[in-house]
């Protein structure tokens, strides 16, 4: 209670001076512990002491203050804040050499691991996980109002339905503060809760896609699907033992495509029997042949694991890892591949160092990549964050075929095209054959599979008069400049001129409200309008 009291006058001279850089921070906090023989007060004790000053009208918002104190201000600068919880260890159906099996956790992910650690601790309550995480992320001053749902843990499809749906479920409860009889009715209580969920993604393997699953995946608010590919070469794929094929790559990702789903592709470059050439030529391949063309990409370079298969050929010598300066070469080649309209979640793995055998074992392997490349075109090293928006930011059109569709991305952008500030994809079936789903197969129909605005997460706000005051607290805020409406006005205007009757939006269950608001309504788990 002291240090509360202490951190008060703390945060009132911080105001007072415009004290908003680290440096005069630590300044201050030395300055006070001094003063008041206590230790340097934590930003954790500084945020509940700004919290309450708030809460007792001593102080009105001041977002520069928190954006001072918030720990890891790259969790929420993309627009959401993002909550990964894991299944319970469940049997998979693969047996791949480089995937480790460590006991009384899911198949490939080790107990060391920070998401895999928690959901170990709670047990993989998916509840408890849910609530410790948006506990951990309020308390290190971030919001938490706009949540992606990461669902990892083996091979989603794989495990019983009933326990899926219980899952979701429970997730949705976590959010909702409340526990309700079904998985509708949570997801309904979402719609307007405090803490929404605006995406949900799920992972599984390639052959365990099929209509029928995307269908089940869409009922439990999926938005996006991360695809275990690892490589398309078939001779590597045997040789690893992973029973999905390139087909199955192939055929799960015109499913998902045409159900509206999302799709992030897991490539694992430095495989038993590849080479970086071939590494190479699997980016250059999945980019420029339309049977691929995924979203987003996460790469994670194999590494030798101690309860892997691989762990005994690598003692062997029958495999070996590539040399550092091999691997950052590479990735750095692999770099300059991305498409505009692609974005690369992950460079490489979360694994601590220390259960790693053999292999990269550099943590910040993305910073060091991002250094000695810093061209990269890749959506995650264009996101605006903090960036201030140009004043006159240029409207871009991208179009490319995939999966027998053409796809548009569009987005708002710096005039270099640096940085972007919103985009949205747009899919366009070339046929009515190419469509999947009862609603699609009714009319003709155009996808929105994804809409995104940049820049720190803002708290939803609860009535016009705020979301006003926001604006101006916050000038120039990407979030709140219409961007969204914008590019979902483009979007329109090209599917009316390609003839389309209808646009749909394969909508998170938290953003429904959102667009309702520009006239759509909901229709088989998806938002639908009318193109007059």
């Amino acid at each position: 209670m002291k240090d509360i009291k202490i951190a008060q006058k703390l945060i009132r001279k911080l105001i007072r001076k415009k004290y908003y850089s680290p440096k005069k921070l630590s300044l201050l906090k030395r300055e006070f512990s001094k003063k008041y023989g206590c230790s340097l007060l934590s930003n954790i004790t500084l945020i509940k002491a700004y919290r309450q000053l708030l809460k007792n009208k001593k102080i009105t918002k001041n977002h520069k203050v928190l954006k001072l104190l918030r720990r890891r201000d790259v969790r929420t600068l993309s627009g959401v804040s993002i909550i990964t919880v894991l299944t319970k260890p469940y049997q998979c159906p693969g047996n791949c050499i480089y995937c480790p099996s460590e006991k009384d956790m899911p198949k490939s992910y080790l107990k060391k691991e920070p998401a895999a650690q928690r959901a170990y601790l709670n047990k993989f309550d998916p509840y408890k996980q849910v609530q410790t995480r948006i506990k951990s992320l309020i308390l290190t001053g971030h919001p938490v109002d706009k949540i992606e749902m990461i669902v990892l843990g083996g091979s989603w499809t794989a495990y019983p339905k009933k326990y899926k749906t219980w899952f979701i479920k429970r997730c949705f409860d976590a959010c909702n503060h409340s526990t309700s009889k079904t998985l509708e009715q949570a997801q309904k209580k979402n719609e307007k809760a405090k803490h929404r969920i605006i995406g949900l993604s799920l992972e599984t393997r390639p052959d365990l896609i099929d209509e029928k699953e995307a269908l089940a995946m869409r009922k439990l608010g999926c938005t996006r699907v991360e695809l275990g590919v690892q490589t398309i070469y078939p001779k590597i794929l045997k040789k690893i033992n992973r029973q999905a094929t390139v087909e199955d790559t192939v055929k799960a990702t015109k499913i998902l495509k045409d159900f509206g789903f999302k799709i992030v592709y897991h490539l694992m470059p430095n495989l038993p029997g590849s080479t970086p050439v071939k590494d190479l030529k699997i980016f250059k391949t999945i980019f420029s042949d339309p049977r691929f063309q995924p979203d987003m990409l996460k790469i994670y370079p194999c590494v030798v694991l101690k309860t892997a298969k691989l762990y005994q050929q690598w003692q062997k010598k029958l495999y070996k890892p590539y040399s550092q300066k091999t691997l950052n070469k590479l990735l750095i080649n692999i770099k300059k591949t991305i498409p505009p309209y692609v974005r690369i979640n992950r460079l490489i793995r979360d694994i601590p160092s220390d259960c790693i055998e053999a292999g990269n074992k550099v943590t910040n392997l993305r910073q060091i990549i991002q250094k000695e490349y810093s061209h990269c075109q890749c959506i995650r090293c264009r996101e605006a964050r903090e960036k201030p928006v140009e004043k006159d930011i240029k409207f871009i059109k991208r179009v490319y075929q995939a999966s027998k569709a053409t796809e548009y991305f569009l987005s708002f952008e710096s005039k270099d095209k640096k940085t972007l500030y919103a985009f949205l994809r747009l899919r366009l079936p070339n046929s009515l054959s190419a469509q999947t789903g009862k609603s699609a197969r009714a009319s003709h129909i155009a996808m929105i599979r994804e809409l995104h605005t940049y820049g720190q997460s803002l708290s939803l706000p609860k009535r016009s008069s705020q979301r006003s005051s926001a604006v101006q607290t916050r000038l120039k805020a990407v979030q709140h400049l219409g961007l969204g409406k914008k590019l979902m006005k483009k979007a329109e205007k090209i599917a009316k001129q390609k003839s389309f009757q209808k646009i749909a939006v394969i909508s998170g269950i938290g953003v429904r409200q959102y667009y309702r608001k520009l006239d759509y309504r909901l229709s088989q788990t998806y938002m639908v309008k009318k193109i007059k």
